[in-house]
Order: structure tokens, then C-alpha cells, then sequence
């Protein structure tokens, strides 16, 4: 790892060579050259953090970054080192607990990496040597190593696919866990590599390893005895990456070319670095404050202590003579140590217990996320999952949402909904009324029963059947064999469902559902065209040698020969196949998206279909147009001469191919439109609408194709009719034949211009753009064009390029980023994220494939989806479907914020109300650092006189009830922005604390001016006048917090009351009894005495009351404000747990 590290920093062999050659099998080529192996990291896959042998030093060194942790580490040393009027216990007990469970916690995490991590490496992968199979484990495999995978098998690297069992020398793989699609890509072999492996004498020339999920250049020598060796490229196709899945093919052998942390799997892993919260930073700059105080307190303290001492007979009194020792120390060093005397009498306004009740309150207000009924999914049995709870108030805070689509947004299910014949809609019902297989729908033209002609419908639908790259799956075991008995003479009975997806006849009975459903492809709307032909009587069988069978209504098996595919692309945004009939008519059937067909076909056929096709996209659903051409002689010879030599050419390749396309695809007949429903998640639009009332930003990043994304952010609502999008795509660059480079500044200025400048200004705290009459904007970006603007060339101005998308982004209602690798995810997220402001993000997903951009944001969720469960291993929450997210961020994460930073209010006041009387104490005791405190209750105060009811407090705090938080999502931006936290509210709770704390000591001075306070005549002491101030600050501070509780429980009601019954029997305890172990009891029965005095008591309840007064008269005076007002301002009376349980 660490020399990894080093030559990536210094600029090793990957810097200084473009490519890497590779010996397949490690052989020598050819056999006579001298052969010395290229040195390439082994294949360990590293995600944890520690090790047994840095944990503690890397552990403790993170810890003590916090300035908490390292203030009280400097005090315990003090309190050790020099004599200081309090015992070392009070400052290294609590932060010894804070250290210890933390790192236990810490520890325990990266445990859990190491396992999963553990069970990859050890993973038993078979490999070719010298002819022989051998069982190696996973992070064993060289580079170069021949692997046998077999079907439903990940891969251990990234391999290039030498050999496969299908005849057609393809193989077929899912990349769910890597890009978030599900369906089914076809990669192929190396063309003219031999059968036998043994013997097969090849190099691999291919670039240096790189992230780029869609990328791969490479080339092939094969070596073959006294001939010329023959090169053949490499490209994406021929690449399987490491996590892919190898699906419906038996056994493939391949050879290894990027292994462990050099794979494009583990170059998109983004590392998991320790997430901090926005409260915690605003801990430690309310913390730096409180410390400046602290100094200055002692500052003032020292210098006056000197100051009055330099008076004559002041220094050294007759009763209080030195010692020779005290004469002849250094007077700065005693300076000095009366500064850190100080400092440590003065250490309590830093509320030491404060980060043990903080995490407490996170550890046990994370379970609330987990016992909540409504995160429960019932069809996987599991709810919601906790795995950092650091982070919980920052769900209140969340500003951008980053979600991924396929999976999260969607279903990934696509439905044929209905399509569009030579104008005419046909809309598939089971029961309705079918004629020919259809059933005609639409207002005037279900009503005149028109349909287009039965040619038009017969073409329409063979091109559905043949224009698609669909595969059907091949049956295994004991159903090859029934199928194999069935031949293809067919009935058409009502079961004529997916079975005949398998050659399967008759009611497909006695088959499994699964079994069923027998079609792959690399897109599920291509399945769903298939189907969708089916409902209408014409089956696709299968492809078998190059020739494509289909079953017609009539029930004869039509067979087409097919010649060529032109693969789809999203620059082109359509795919065609050129197929030979029976009777020998060459023909090409073109499917794709409305703007890239329309321009192609004759242009008084697009009329009658462009209705249909809007209608259908203003609904929501994916709209292909289909389009067909008939090829004579010549046009079909000279497109076949000019797509072999473009296939054939390593420089360029796409380009040319593109450019025969383009002649191919002209001319062409339109014959209709079909619309494919992709399910949305449950309540997704919803959801989504609901964030956005929330005032939060939602960016959809998927690594999905363009058309798709769109038409789901429209139906999700992230688009909405009048929304006008700006787009940013290769597609977009490349109009205007013009550089892209040049393009795309002029792009960017045009929409900045459109967006940001003559946008109207957006007041603060308003409703945003969204939801007014002003122009909405959604932008649309890709993965090649965001690399462009991200990493643009060192002469053009890349920082201006990111500034001009990141303004513009920033003021549009929605974003939608596609054909993302998953590490450009992350890198939008990280952009967003250190923008001026410093947003809080949120990314959730549900696949491998969003894992970077969850450990990126601020808050990382995921989705338990179907995509295995990296996502949710990798998240710091995760739920069971996205519509719980509204609850999490609305409900959860508002109370969550709300009740910590409320804590944090609260203890900083709390101990400035405590420590201020003592420092007022040091002007009448002649600056001698006495205690106005017994040492029991500067102990005791943090821990448990004032401890339990903040705690209690921030754990079931409801100032507004869940349902109405739920109701109004504008709630939500009333504490957006760190609001409770500002210094506003902070100077507010600061002057509170002396306001509070000046009363209670000269209130009590004020008593103190005839201190014959009981009957007999004797005066009280200055314990006395310590006990009192105490008793009037413990009773002031937890009166204040009932004041402030909205939400009452039992459990508040038992902790309020409690720790005030608690101080009154630990006082009497206390000092009722004499203790062996003290050397002097200060407060030997004080507590009792106090309280026999009638004007104690008196001042105690006075003081208490005045101290309370600004709140009661806030509370009567202050309107309540903002939506459903009333509801805010009342008391619930419902527990926490009643509240969830209530249907």
C-alpha cells in the first residue's frame, strides 16, 4: 500500500508510461524473446482504516484534533503537576469515559471493514496454470493470470473476455453493483483467439488504470508459428469489470489485466474518512469564545491578586507569615502558577460533561430512528438502520439532496403502457374489446373504431420484435429438457405469455414464474417493446446463428437473417438493425428518440404521430419512435463494405461508424410510437415534492442514459411543464460544428446569463423560484461534458468553467447529471459541498455504484434495494424504501437538531451561570483562590444534579408534533443554516448566564449585610453563602428547562423533580454525617442550618423567581409565528411512544 501511495505521489512508472503490456498467462511472446515480468500490485482490496499496530496512536491523534478533548487532556496535566485548588479526578474521569468509548465504537467499525474486506480477499477464484486448474484465493491473482469464471460468479479483477461457452462467443453480465443497472450487457470474446488456452502465445497493450467505468483502449498480438502476429483491438466490450456478475453463460476463461486497488472498481471507492457535524464546529467556536473568557477571567484574577499584594502589609500579614522557601521562589514562575491555579478554578465554564451527554443523546437518540414503526417495510421484513450516529441533527440541516435514480427514484420495472400506429393509439386491456389483438382507445378514435392497416400494424410489430439487442434466456437442467420435447408448433391460447420468451408452448404450465420470464437485455424498455409485441401476437423466439425467428399472429415462425446492428449511442439517441427476409427484401428497422427520428423520416408522416408522442412524455413515460427503410442492392453493399472497415479500425473507430450510420439512417418510413411506463418508487413525486417545499435542492445523478433520467425527473416533479432546460451534453457541444471546447464556454455563458443574471433576486428566507411565476430552469449535464468543465485543459480556465456550472446549478429548481462514473458522483458532491456557504449534503442510493458520493456528503443514506447491500454497509443511515427519507429529514431530523442544539445552548449557559459567582467571589477573598463551592458539588454539579433533565429533555423533546411537521415542510427551513446556533441566540444565552449569575451573588450579598440570619444570634459562614448561591443556581437552571419543555413525559417529570429532591437529600446526606475519609468537612450540617433561617428561604424563592422572569415574560409576550402558529406554541400531551403507535 505505502509504495503504491509513493510512486502515485512521486510520480512513478504510471506517470511516465501511457500503456502496460501484458503477457497472457505469463508466457513469453514469442517463445525466443528473453521474458522479465512486469511488476504490478497484487490483488488486496483495502477499505478499512487501522491496523492492530497504528489504531491507538491514529486513534488517539484523531480524538485529541477535537479542541474538548485536548483543552481537558492540558488541564488533567495541570491539575497532576501543580497544586491547584481541585483534585485531577474532576477533568480526567469524564474525558478517560469520552476517549475510551469513542474508541471502543471506532474500533468496532473498522472491524467491521476488515471482515468484509477479509471475506473479498479470501474469495476461492479458479486459475489456469501451466494447463492446470488450481483453487487460489482472490488476492493471490497476478496480473496476466488465465481465471475460469463460472455462471453467477462476481469477477475478482478486471479481465478481458478471451473465451466463452456460447456458441456466439459472447457472454452476458449485470453491472448492478457498479452503475446501478440491473439489466443484462452482452460483452465478447477476442475474435481469432485459438480454443486451446495452452497454447495461446499473446501480449495485451492497454492504457495505465483509470477510473472511467465506459472507457477502455487496448490491442492484442497474437503470435502464431513463422506468421505475422495478427492485432486485433480491445475495447469496453471485451472488458468485464471487477463486481460484475457473469449471468446466463455457463463458463468463461479470461485474463487478468487490472488487479486490487488498481481496478476501476476500487479507483471510484472513495475512502471513509471520520464524518463531522455542523454542531460540533459550531461546539468549538462557541467553545473558543467560553475559553477566551476563561483566560481573561484568569488574567484579571492574577494581575489584581499582584496588584492589591504590592500594598504594603497586604503581601505577607502578620497571621500569614512565609516560609524561606516562599521568599526565595521566582516571583514570574509564581505568577505563572497562579495563572494555572486560576485557570483550573475557573475550568468549569467549560462544560466538561457536555460531550458525555452529547453522545449519549446521539448513541440513545438513534434508537428512536430504529423503533420508528412507519421505517418498517413488511416485504423485506427489516426497518430502518443506524449505523453512525454522530450525525443525527444534521438531517435537519440538509440543503442539497443528491439521489441516484435506478432503484432509488425508480423501480427499475418498465411496463408498455401503449402505442401509436400511422397515427392511431392502441391501448392493451386484458378484459377489453380485442380486435386482431388490439384494443383501440383515445376519445373520437375508440368511438369510430378506426385502426390503422393490418400491413402497418404486421410492420410495426416485426419491427418491435427485431430491432433490440434482447437475448432470451437459455433454460438450465431439468427445463432444457421439457423444452427440448416441445416443439415450436404453437397454439394460441390465453397462455401465450412469457413462456414463449423460451420456445415454451401452450399454457406454460408447470413452469416457475421466474423461469418464465426468459428475456435479457441491456435495457429493461427493450424487454418491455418485446413483451409489449407479444400482448399483440407476434413472439420473439430467439436469435440462433445470426438468424432471428419470430411467430406471427398466425402462428407461422418467420425467420430474418440478421446482418448488422447499429448499436445505440447517446449522442445518436437511436439503434437500428439491418435484417434479410425470407424472400430476400433487405430491411432496416430504426427505433429512438422523437428529435433523432423525426428529421430522418418524411416529414408529412410526422404529424400524425407527434400528438401521440408529446401527450404520452407530458404523462411521464419513456416515447420511442420506430421508423423503417427498405435497402436495395447497392445501398446495402456499399453500407456493408463501408461498416466492416470502420469495425475493422483501431484510430477513430466511433467516429467513422458514426458518419456510415448517419448515411444508413436516412430516408426513412415512420411508422408509429410506443410509450414504456418506468415504475416510480412508492410516493416518490411526493417525497420529492416534499423536499423541495423543505427548501432543499435536488440533484439526480444516475449512470443511467439521458431520455430515461428525464422523463423520470418529470415524473418525480423535479420537472415540471413550464420548466425550461438547459442542456449540457456531448449531444449539445457538438451542434454548430464547432470545437467543444469553444462550445462549451459558449454554452456556459449563455445559460449563466439565462439563470443567474437575468434571474430575479431571491430574498433570503423566501420561498425560492420554484414555486413562483418567475422562469423555472432544470439543467442537464453528462459524465463526458462534466469532465470537461471539471477537468478542462491547463490553457483554457478551468476554475471559471466551474464557477459559471456551479452558479448556474445553484439556481435552478433541479439537476440532473447522467452517464456519471460513480467517482464523478462524488466529485459533484464534493464541488457542492465546499461551495461558498458550505452546504450540508445528502446523497442517497441503493447499489456499489453510489457508495462514493455516500461517503462524500454530509449525510449518507441507503437504500436496502435489490442491489445488494454496499450502499447501506457504506451509509450512515439506511432505509427500506426513499419515501422514508421525508420522514427521516421532516420529522427526525428537525426534533434532532432542535434538541441538541438546544444542549448546547444549555450547558454553556448553565456553567456560566455556576462559575461567574465564584469568580466574583475572588474580589472579597483577596484573590486567594478559595472555593466558593464545596468540592462535593463542583463535582456533582455537571454530573448529576444538572445532567438528567437535558438529557431526558433532548431525547423526547416535541416542540411541534411529527404530524404537523410532516404537513408543513416549511417548517423545516425555520432551522435551516445552523439557525439555532448562531450567535445571535448564543449572545442571547450568554447574557442570560450573567444576568442570572450576577443576581444570584449579589442577591445573596445583599442578604449577607446582616449575617445574624437565625434566631440565636450566630452568623453563617462563607460556606453558607456558597450553599445558598448553589442551592438558588441548581433550582434556577432546571426550572428554566421545565419552562422551556413543551413535550412532557413521565420520564421528564421523574428527572426534573427527581434531581431537585436528589440535591435537596444529597445536601442533608452530605452534610449530615461525619466522614472518616475527609481531612476537613466544610459542610458539616451548613445545609441544615441554611434552611432554618426564614430569610433564606425568603431569598431563594425571590432570587429564583426574578432569575425566571425574562423567560415567563417571552413566553406571554412573544406571538407565536409562522404556519398553524397555535399548534407550535401548545404543549403536546402525547408521549414519544404513543405519538408513533397512533394510527
Amino acid at each position: 500500500m505505502l509504495r503504491r501511495r509513493l510512486t502515485r505521489l512521486f510520480g512513478g512508472d504510471e506517470r511516465r508510461v501511457d500503456s502496460r503490456t501484458i503477457y497472457v498467462g505469463h508466457r513469453p511472446c514469442p517463445a525466443t524473446e528473453a521474458f522479465i515480468p512486469p511488476k504490478f500490485c497484487d490483488n488486496r482490496i483495502v477499505s478499512s482504516k487501522y491496523t492492530v499496530w497504528n489504531f491507538l496512536p491514529k486513534n488517539l491523534f484523531e480524538q485529541f484534533r477535537r479542541i474538548a478533548n485536548f483543552y481537558f487532556l492540558i488541564i488533567f496535566l495541570v491539575q497532576v503537576i501543580v497544586d491547584t485548588p481541585t483534585s485531577p479526578v474532576t477533568s480526567g474521569l469524564p474525558l478517560f469515559f469520552v476517549i475510551t468509548v469513542t474508541a471502543i465504537k471506532q474500533g468496532y467499525e473498522d472491524w467491521l471493514r476488515h471482515k468484509a474486506d477479509n471475506e473479498v480477499n479470501k474469495y476461492l477464484v479458479t486459475v489456469l496454470e501451466d494447463g492446470l486448474r488450481t483453487r487460489k484465493e482472490s488476492e493471490k491473482i497476478k496480473v496476466g493470470d488465465v481465471v475460469e469464471v463460472v455462471e453467477d460468479e462476481t469477477f475478482p479483477c478486471d479481465l478481458i473476455l478471451l473465451q466463452s461457452s456460447r456458441e456466439d462467443d459472447t457472454c452476458f453480465v449485470t453491472t448492478a453493483s457498479l452503475d446501478g443497472e440491473s439489466n443484462h450487457k452482452t460483452h465478447y470474446t477476442v475474435p481469432d483467439t485459438v480454443k486451446d488456452l495452452d497454447s495461446l502465445n499473446a501480449t495485451i497493450e492497454c492504457e495505465q488504470p483509470q477510473p472511467d467505468l465506459y472507457k477502455f483502449v487496448g490491442r492484442m498480438h497474437i503470435y502464431r508459428n513463422d506468421h505475422e502476429p495478427a492485432v486485433r483491438s480491445l475495447g469496453p466490450e471485451n472488458l468485464l469489470l471487477k463486481g460484475a456478475t457473469l449471468k446466463n453463460t455457463e463458463k468463461i476463461y479470461c485474463v487478468a489485466v487490472y488487479t486490487g486497488m488498481e481496478t476501476k472498481m476500487a479507483l471510484n471507492y472513495q475512502g471513509k474518512s471520520q464524518k463531522r457535524s455542523a454542531v460540533e464546529k459550531s461546539i468549538n467556536a462557541f467553545l473558543l469564545v467560553y475559553l477566551c473568557i476563561l483566560v481573561s477571567k484568569a488574567l484579571v484574577c492574577t494581575t489584581l491578586k499582584y496588584v492589591w499584594q504590592s500594598k504594603p502589609g497586604q503581601d505577607e500579614p502578620w497571621y500569614n507569615e512565609k516560609t524561606q522557601r516562599e521568599r526565595d521562589s521566582n516571583l514570574y514562575l509564581k505568577m505563572f502558577t497562579d495563572f494555572l491555579s486560576f485557570m483550573v478554578l475557573f475550568n468549569f465554564i467549560i462544560p466538561v460533561s457536555m460531550y458525555v451527554t452529547v453522545e449519549m443523546q446521539k448513541f440513545l437518540g438513534s434508537f428512536f430512528i430504529t423503533w420508528d414503526k412507519d421505517f418498517y417495510d413488511p416485504e423485506i421484513q427489516e426497518g430502518a438502520l443506524v449505523n453512525t450516529s454522530d450525525l443525527n441533527e444534521e438531517l435537519g440541516q440538509v440543503e442539497y439532496v443528491f439521489t441516484d435514480k435506478t432503484g432509488t427514484l425508480t423501480q427499475n420495472n418498465m411496463e408498455f403502457i401503449e402505442c401509436c400506429i400511422d397515427g392511431f393509439q392502441y391501448k392493451y386491456r386484458d378484459a377489453g374489446t380485442e380486435l386482431d389483438g388490439f384494443c383501440v382507445t383515445d376519445g373520437p378514435v375508440s368511438k369510430l373504431q378506426q385502426k390503422a392497416g393490418r400491413e402497418k400494424e404486421e410492420l410495426f410489430l416485426r419491427a418491435l420484435c427485431l430491432c433490440h439487442t434482447v437475448q432470451v434466456k437459455e433454460p438450465t437442467g431439468q427445463l432444457r429438457e421439457q423444452v427440448d420435447g416441445l416443439g415450436l408448433g404453437l397454439g394460441r391460447g390465453r397462455g401465450l405469455g412469457l413462456g414463449l420468451g423460451l420456445g415454451l408452448g401452450l399454457d406454460g404450465e408447470g413452469l416457475p414464474q421466474e423461469e418464465q420470464t426468459g428475456f435479457i437485455a441491456s435495457s429493461p424498455d427493450e424487454v418491455a417493446l418485446v413483451k409489449g409485441a407479444m400482448k399483440y401476437g407476434f413472439t420473439f423466439l430467439g436469435l440462433e446463428s445470426k438468424n432471428m425467428k419470430i411467430l406471427n399472429r398466425n402462428n407461422d415462425v418467420e425467420v430474418y437473417e440478421l446482418l448488422h446492428v447499429l448499436n445505440f449511442d447517446p449522442v445518436r439517441r437511436r439503434m437500428s438493425v439491418i435484417v434479410r427476409s425470407k424472400s430476400g427484401d433487405t430491411l432496416l428497422f430504426c427505433k429512438g428518440a422523437d428529435s433523432s427520428i423525426f428529421p430522418r423520416v418524411r416529414q408529412e408522416e410526422v404529424e400524425r404521430i407527434r400528438m401521440h408522442v408529446e401527450r404520452n412524455a407530458t404523462e411521464g413515460y419513456r416515447t420511442l419512435c420506430v421508423a423503417y427503410k427498405q435497402l436495395s442492392e447497392d445501398e446495402y453493399a456499399q453500407a456493408d463494405a463501408g461498416l466492416r472497415e470502420a469495425r475493422l479500425a483501431l484510430q477513430d473507430r466511433e467516429e467513422r461508424l458514426l458518419t456510415i450510420y448517419n448515411q444508413v439512417e436516412t430516408g426513412m418510413s415512420l411508422i408509429g410510437a410506443t410509450a414504456v411506463e418506468d415504475r416510480l418508487q412508492e410516493e416518490a413525486a411526493h417525497t420529492m415534492e416534499a423536499l423541495q417545499g423543505a427548501g432543499m435542492k435536488v440533484w439526480v445523478l444516475t449512470g443511467d442514459k439521458m431520455e430515461t433520467a428525464k422523463s423520470t425527473c418529470y415524473a418525480c416533479r423535479l420537472f415540471q411543464r413550464g420548466t425550461e432546460l438547459l442542456e449540457l451534453t456531448v449531444r449539445t457541444l457538438e451542434e454548430g460544428g464547432r470545437k467543444r471546447e469553444e462550445r462549451l464556454h459558449e454554452l456556459l455563458l449563455e445559460y449563466h446569463r439565462k439563470a443567474v443574471q437575468d434571474a430575479p433576486p431571491v430574498k433570503a428566507g423566501g420561498v425560492t423560484s420554484w414555486s413562483t411565476a418567475n422562469q423555472d430552469y432544470g439543467f442537464i449535464i453528462d459524465g463526458a461534458t462534466l469532465s470537461m468543465v471539471l477537468n478542462s485543459s491547463p490553457d483554457s480556465n478551468s476554475s471559471l468553467y466551474k464557477s459559471l456550472f456551479l452558479q448556474i446549478c445553484q439556481n435552478c429548481t433541479s439537476v440532473l447529471c447522467c452517464r456519471m462514473a460513480p467517482l464523478q458522483k462524488a466529485q459533484i458532491v464534493k464541488m457542492v459541498k465546499n461551495s461558498k456557504g458550505s452546504p450540508i449534503t445528502l446523497s442517497i442510493g441503493d447499489g456499489a455504484n453510489d457508495v462514493s458520493m455516500i461517503l462524500e456528503a454530509h449525510v449518507g443514506i441507503g437504500i436496502k434495494g435489490k442491489e445488494g447491500r454496499q450502499a447501506v454497509r457504506n451509509s450512515d443511515y439506511a432505509v427500506p424504501k426513499l419515501k422514508h427519507l421525508k420522514k427521516l429529514l421532516l420529522a427526525h431530523g428537525h426534533l434532532y437538531y432542535v434538541r441538541i442544539a438546544h444542549l448546547v445552548q444549555y450547558f454553556f449557559y448553565k456553567n456560566l451561570c455556576f462559575i461567574l459567582p465564584q469568580f466574583l467571589y475572588q474580589f472579597f477573598c483577596g484573590y486567594s483562590q478559595q472555593p466558593l463551592y464545596d468540592a462535593a458539588y463542583l463535582t456533582m454539579y455537571n454530573i448529576c444534579f444538572t445532567s438528567m433533565p437535558i438529557l431526558a429533555y433532548s431525547l423526547l423533546e416535541q416542540h411541534i408534533c411529527m404530524e404537523i411537521l410532516l404537513d408543513n415542510a416549511t417548517l423545516y427551513r425555520g432551522i435551516a443554516k445552523n439557525g439555532m446556533l448562531r450567535w445571535g441566540p448564543f449572545l442571547y444565552w450568554t447574557l442570560l448566564g450573567i444576568y442570572q449569575g450576577l443576581l444570584f451573588f449579589f442577591g445573596v450579598r445583599y442578604l449577607f449585610s446582616n449575617p445574624a440570619l437565625q434566631d440565636n444570634g450566630q452568623v453563617f459562614g462563607n460556606w453558607s453563602y456558597g450553599t445558598i448561591v448553589f442551592s438558588i443556581l441548581v433550582f434556577t437552571v432546571t426550572l428554566k428547562l421545565a419552562l422551556d419543555t413543551r413535550h412532557w413525559t413521565w420520564i421528564n417529570h421523574f428527572v426534573i423533580w427527581g434531581s431537585l429532591a436528589f440535591y435537596v437529600f444529597f445536601s442533608f446526606f452530605w452534610g449530615g454525617i461525619i466522614w472518616p475519609f475527609l481531612k476537613q468537612q466544610r459542610l458539616y450540617f451548613v445545609f441544615a442550618n441554611m434552611l432554618s433561617s426564614v430569610s433564606a428561604w425568603l431569598v431563594i424563592i425571590l432570587l429564583i423567581m426574578l432569575s425566571l422572569l425574562p423567560d415567563i415574560l417571552l413566553v406571554v409576550f412573544r406571538k407565536p409565528r409562522g404556519p398553524r402558529a397555535p399548534q407550535m406554541a401548545a404543549v403536546t400531551p402525547l408521549s414519544y411512544k404513543h405519538l408513533k403507535e397512533r394510527e
